[in-house]
Formats: structure tokens, sequence, C-alpha cells
């Protein structure tokens, strides 16, 4: 009885280790790639290898990847929308997937909130308000509208876009420093931190797979895309206690569904003493049918 379970206990372990073998491999990358209209040049072994590495992980995190792939159906429509009308390239999109996987409730180790991710400093030198009560972090247009002014002025300072992506990493300091040190003129002859070597290339990574998600082993049928939040009426308000249960019950909805549509809403009330005004989406009876 002792031998057939050791014999069991190392079946076990075998397949999934010969499963996962079987399932691994490097993907070929596209034969030309671009971001942001710039050309990433793939033809530099050190390059070619960095995205290579990023796609191995994407493609690995099977359940990350897999959601954030779900999420692209809700969100990307609005951001599509704010980065067209403020001239950012569309492919700053895939920026956000990098940043939170396009989870609008994301809270990295160091604090940074929401699909762009954040800090509180940042947030306030782009006007974008932040508290323990009401945090627009996690308002998905204003966050959106915060991050094109950034990569904006990014771009008054650089002329180039993929450089504008990097600085979002490790600011626009971070690489004017290094870049006058070095004496480059682009992102991919930078030598950066770790974390922003691989950052660009995560980005352009999430834009291979998104453009083909089958070809890199995710199946996604039409119903399992999420559907963005359309089912909804706009509200405004500016009292001076509110209290969110009691606004959601003369709406006839609950504090759950509220928080689902204004996940910048961070608590059960708030004293708000400056009478500010904000816009609250408010479910309406298909919303409370469908979830969406």
């Amino acid at each position: 009885m002792k031998r057939l379970i050791i014999i069991l206990t190392l079946i076990l372990t075998l397949i999934p280790s010969a499963s996962l073998a079987q399932g691994v491999h490097i993907a070929p990358l596209p034969k030309t790639v671009n971001f942001a209209g710039e050309t990433v040049p793939i033809d530099y072994p050190y390059v070619r290898e960095a995205i290579e590495r990023e796609m191995l992980t994407t493609m690995c995190m099977h359940t990350s990847t897999m959601l954030t792939l779900r999420r692209m159906t809700r969100f990307f429509p609005e951001i599509e929308r704010i980065l067209a009308k403020n001239g950012i390239p569309d492919d700053f999109k895939y920026l956000a997937m990098a940043e939170s996987g396009l989870n609008v409730e994301a809270i990295s180790p160091a604090r940074a909130s929401g699909l762009w991710q954040f800090m509180k400093s940042a947030a306030k030198t782009y006007n974008v308000e932040t508290g323990d009560n009401v945090d627009l972090r996690y308002n998905v247009e204003q966050a959106a509208e915060a991050a094109c002014r950034y990569f904006k002025h990014a771009y008054s300072v650089y002329g180039n876009w993929t450089l504008v992506a990097a600085s979002y990493n490790v600011g626009i300091a971070g690489v004017s420093r290094r870049k006058n040190l070095q004496g480059v003129k682009t992102y991919w002859d930078l030598y950066l931190p770790e974390e922003t070597m691989r950052y660009v290339p995560r980005i352009v990574a999430f834009k291979i797979v998104t453009a083909d998600p089958a070809k890199y082993g995710f199946h996604l049928r039409e119903s399992d895309c999420l559907q963005p939040f359309e089912n909804y009426i706009e509200v405004k308000i500016n009292d001076l206690d509110i209290k969110w249960s009691e606004f959601a019950k003369k709406y006839n909805t609950d504090y759950r569904q509220l928080r689902t549509l204004n996940p910048w809403i961070r608590s059960y009330s708030y004293h708000n003493k400056s009478r500010k005004t904000y816009t609250v989406k408010v479910p309406n009876e298909k919303f409370k049918k469908t979830g969406y």
C-alpha cells in the first residue's frame, strides 16, 4: 500500500510538469512591430529578447491575462474616446493594461491606484482629487483625462511617444537624466532601471496579444467579454453631508450597485464641506437585471 501511494504521488507530481512543458513556448513575434506609430527595432537582439520575455510572461500568467482581456470591451471604448479627444495615440490604451490589468480597483504596494495607477502626489499635480471618502483616481473618465494631460506634457519634453510611455513608469526627470548622461535619443538605446527596461516591452506585448488572443492561447467567446457600463442615469449632488446608502435608496438601488458604477466613492458617507458637485452614475432598471 505504501509503495502504491509513492507511485501515485510521483505520477501526480510528474503529470503537471509534463503538461506544462508541452504548453509553454516562445511565441513568434510579428515581422514588424510599432508603438504609437514609432517602429520598434525588433532586429536588435536585446529588443527582441525583451519583448519575447514579456510575451512569455503575459502568456503564462493565464488567469491575470485572461481577466485583462475580458475587461477590454468594458473599458477600452471610453479610454479610446478620451485618448482620441486629447490627440494621444490609441496605443496608450495598452499602457493601462500594463499598469492595472484594466482593474479599476487596482492598488499597488506603493498605493498607486485605479486604471492608470496614479500616486497621490501625481494625482494632485494633474488635478485629480484623492481622499479617504472620495478618490477620483478610481473615476474612469477623470483618471484617463489626467493621464492624457501627463502624456501631452511629456511629449512636449521629448517629441517621442515611446519615451513618453517610459517616463510614465520612471518619471520625466528619471528618463531625461539618464538620456543626457548616456547621450542617446531613443528609449530602445537607453539603459534604465530593470522595471522601466521591461515596461515598454510589456506594453508592446499586450498590444501583440490583444491583436489575436487565440493565437497566443487565449480563447474568448463573445459571451466572455465584459460589457461596458451603459445603463444608468447621471445625478449631480453637492450636499454638505452625503450618506451614500440613503442616496442609493432614494433612486431605488443599493450601495453595492452604486459603488460598482462609481468606484471613486470610497466610504459610506462624506462630509462635503466645500460643497463640491459630483456627478454620480445611478443604475437604471436594465442595469439591475443585466449588471451593466
